[in-house]
């Protein structure tokens, strides 16, 4: 079965305040329906893997012309289009990832208000793709 990535990022949806400022029964409430949604995944044998990133603010960039790393910070999308976090399905196909995303979308956020925030959904490449590009691969 193929596996999609479940992206998230920090564009608000539908409300424009950050999480750091929601009433905490708010917070509850919207982790609640990530743990809801995760138990689900894990039952029906549809999660692969899932992780949360740290904030913008700890992220860097690293560059190299073979030589020894060079570690900036500051060059990055805005922060509204960094990621947030990821979610990785293994799905009968592209129709269910949508299903999924649908609901990672639909997380509540201060007063029970579906986020509706947007969630990129890509399919994750297999090694057949890989052989495609690069038959030694």
């Amino acid at each position: 079965m193929p596996k999609y990535i479940l992206i998230v990022d920090h564009r608000p949806g539908a409300v424009d305040t950050p999480m750091e400022q929601w009433e905490p029964d708010d917070v509850k409430a919207h982790m609640d329906y990530y743990a809801a949604l995760r138990r689900q995944l894990l039952d029906s044998g549809e999660l692969v893997d899932e992780q949360a990133l740290t904030g913008p603010e700890h992220a860097r960039e690293v560059t190299s012309d073979g030589g020894p790393p060079v570690v900036t910070e500051g060059v990055f999308p805005e922060s509204k289009e960094f990621l947030a976090g990821f979610q990785i399905v293994e799905v009968a196909d592209e129709q269910r990832a949508f299903e999924i995303a649908a609901k990672v979308s639909a997380v509540p956020g201060p007063g029970g208000v579906p986020l509706r925030q947007p969630i990129g959904v890509r399919r994750v490449m297999d090694a057949d793709d890989f052989r495609q590009l690069h038959p030694e691969l």
